[in-house]
This record gives C-alpha cells, sequence and structure tokens, in this order.
C-alpha cells in the first residue's frame, strides 16, 4: 500500500440495526450499512478513483480477463467501478453496451471482494416509445409509469428484473454485495424521458419513491441510493428542487464535463460547493458521479485541473466516463502511451487520490 486509511468502525451501526421494529425489515443488509457509514469519513483520507466498465473493455480489447486500462497505466485498479444496466429491462443478456450482465454480475462480486465500490447507472429505454433513453418526443412517459397510468404495469415488471439482478449479486459464501444504484440521473437537463421539461418535480419524486418502494418490496437490500443532477442547478434550492428524500437518498453528486477549462472549472467549484452544502446539512456522502474531458488531450489534466478542485472538498469519489472499444476518440481515462499517461501515475501518486490498493479491507471494516 502507498497510503494506509483508518476508517472508524461502524460496530454500533449493526448493533442498532435491531430497532427497526418487530416485524419490520431492516433497510440496509449489514454490509451495506458498514459501507454506508465508512464511506462517510473516507473524505478524511482522500477521495477515491473511479472509472466507467473499466474492467470489461478499453482502448483496443474487449471483453479480456483481468484487465483494465487504468491498472495498465499504474498498476492498480481503480477504488470504484461503475456499470449500466441499461436495456436490462428488455430480458436480453447484454446492457446498452453490449456487454454480457452475468459479465457485469461477476466484476461486481470481484470488485467487492477486492475490497472496492461499484455503481450502477441504468439508462432505460423510453417505455412510452420503446425507443432509448434519449428519445424526449414525448413530455407523458413519466406520469404514463406512475400509478395509474397506461405503462404503470410495464414499468413494474421492468424494475423487478432490476430488483432480480440486485438480489442476485451474491458472493460464494452467500453475502449480498452492496452496490449503490443511480437511475435517473442528469434530470436537471431535457436530454433523457425523465428530464427537467418532461415531467413535473412532483412526477419526478414519485417516480424516485415508486422505485424505491418496488425495489424495497422485492428484497433489495444491498443498495444505496445516489442522487445526480447535472451541473444545471445555480444554488441548493434548485439542486434540492427534485430531490425524493433524506429517507431514500444516501448519496449526493453531479455530473459534468470538460469542454472548456474554465467553463469547466466555474461549475466544478460551484456543484461542488452546493453538493458539500447539502451533504452537510442532511447528512448524505458527496461524489462527482460523471466527469472527465474526452480524450483528455491536456497532458496534465490529472494533477493541474482535477486534484486541484477536487482536494478542497469533502468527496468520497470521483468517477471518469468509459473508453469506448467502439468509438473512436471517446475516452475519459488514460491507456499506455496516452497523452496524460504520465500525469496520471503523478496523480496515482498523491496522498489524496485512492485506488484500489489503499482501500483494501477498509470499506467494509465492522
Amino acid at each position: 500500500m502507498k497510503k494506509s486509511i483508518l476508517i472508524l468502525s461502524a460496530v454500533t451501526v449493526i448493533l442498532g440495526i435491531g430497532c427497526t421494529g418487530k416485524n419490520q425489515q431492516p433497510q440496509h443488509s449489514p454490509e451495506t450499512e458498514v459501507l454506508l457509514q465508512n464511506l462517510k469519513s473516507i473524505h478524511e483520507k482522500g477521495f477515491m478513483f473511479g472509472h466507467h466498465d473499466d474492467p470489461v473493455y478499453g482502448i483496443g480489447w474487449d471483453g479480456d480477463r483481468d484487465r483494465s486500462d487504468v491498472k495498465s497505466v499504474c498498476g492498480d485498479y481503480p477504488a470504484v467501478f461503475s456499470f449500466d444496466l441499461g436495456r436490462i429491462e428488455l430480458g436480453g443478456e447484454k446492457n446498452l453496451d453490449n456487454v454480457p450482465l452475468a459479465r457485469i454480475r461477476e466484476e461486481i462480486v470481484a470488485q467487492y471482494e477486492r475490497g472496492g465500490l461499484v455503481s450502477l447507472s441504468w439508462h432505460a429505454d423510453n417505455p412510452l416509445t420503446g425507443k432509448d433513453s434519449w428519445d424526449v418526443s414525448d413530455s407523458t412517459v413519466v406520469a404514463s409509469i406512475l400509478p395509474g397510468g397506461s405503462n404503470h404495469e410495464k414499468f413494474i415488471g421492468w424494475l423487478d428484473t432490476v430488483a432480480e439482478f440486485l438480489n442476485s449479486l451474491t458472493t460464494r459464501e452467500g453475502v449480498k454485495v452492496p452496490v449503490f444504484f443511480r437511475p435517473f440521473h442528469e434530470h436537471t437537463g431535457s436530454w433523457f424521458w425523465w428530464g427537467q421539461n418532461l415531467c413535473s418535480a412532483q412526477e419526478y419524486k414519485e417516480l424516485w419513491r415508486m422505485t424505491y418502494n418496488r425495489l424495497k418490496e422485492k428484497g433489495v437490500n444491498n443498495v444505496l441510493y445516489a442522487y445526480s443532477p447535472g451541473s444545471e442547478p445555480q444554488d441548493t434550492t434548485e439542486y434540492l428542487e427534485r430531490y425524493p428524500g433524506d429517507d431514500i437518498i444516501d448519496l449526493v453528486g453531479f455530473d459534468t464535463y470538460q469542454f472548456d477549462r474554465d467553463a469547466y472549472i466555474e461549475q466544478m467549484e460551484r456543484s461542488l460547493q452546493i453538493a458539500s452544502s447539502v451533504g452537510a446539512t442532511h447528512n448524505k456522502i458527496v461524489a462527482v458521479t460523471e466527469t472527465g474531458y474526452e480524450t483528455i488531450p491536456d497532458s496534465v489534466w490529472w494533477t493541474q485541473t482535477l486534484l486541484p478542485i477536487v482536494e478542497k472538498y469533502p468527496v468520497a469519489y470521483v468517477l471518469v466516463w468509459r473508453n469506448a472499444r467502439e468509438r473512436e476518440n471517446h475516452y475519459y481515462a488514460p491507456y499506455p502511451g496516452q497523452t496524460s499517461a504520465e500525469d496520471f501515475i503523478n496523480f496515482y501518486r498523491n496522498e489524496r487520490t485512492l485506488f484500489s490498493n489503499d482501500i483494501k479491507g477498509e470499506l467494509y471494516k465492522k
């Protein structure tokens, strides 16, 4: 290990789970509750680095075992992986990025066993039109899947499919792997069917609560929930306009990407200030749930742009998007020989950045 991490014990939390009532099931499994409490203090040591789809494909490869572009550069896996469940609702064997769901399940369990964290997004198809998540041709989609809507039963079936997958994330010993679930993200924009101009604030909150309640009914107790708008909110009031509630949400974050450096720094600073304020007020974990600079053409982006911003805030993790193998020039983490690879190694060596080996055995420590 290049750094040692000591995270406060969560034993008292486990002992307190029994206070939920005689016939009421606890909201979280013991392992999930331990993770939740440990994540609340991880920022005291640094922030974890994450990468979407990291172990399943990369630049010049697809489906290899025990491979990662990040690992190929710095010798270590990211502390956080994310994957997407898009198209799981259709009952197929692969997600929208053509990754077998069985492989995603395997990698989630492997990441847990090495002590890492997993976040799951869900680019669900449009349940009204049958097109993809980005189809915003109809503004009644959310209304149609709420109770009483024409597509309500259909969407409940979709949620049951998601629940089945979440419940199937078990180790050989039968332990359900804790994960974050981050549905209906970037809702402050209007490029998804659940976006700002596609539904009312009340409808969006009802969508979240319906989702949460259904997964709970289906026995899902290994999930923490992430609220993840874009960088559009200008203050905490706008940020919380569609917030589903403290009883549902465990993590507050945001998604933003660099196009212009000055604008990116401004957006990151404002969004981190807002999320940090909400996190402190509502006792929630804070994270940068998606970010990055496509193709990373700036050779010192990691240590001169990203690190100086993030290290000032109580952030649990920062996650960059995927290294697409099917789209040229669509990647957000370095690979061997990439322009920013050398700077990424310096980023990796910084005491404030946490990778897989830095958190081994700590996130799930009782």
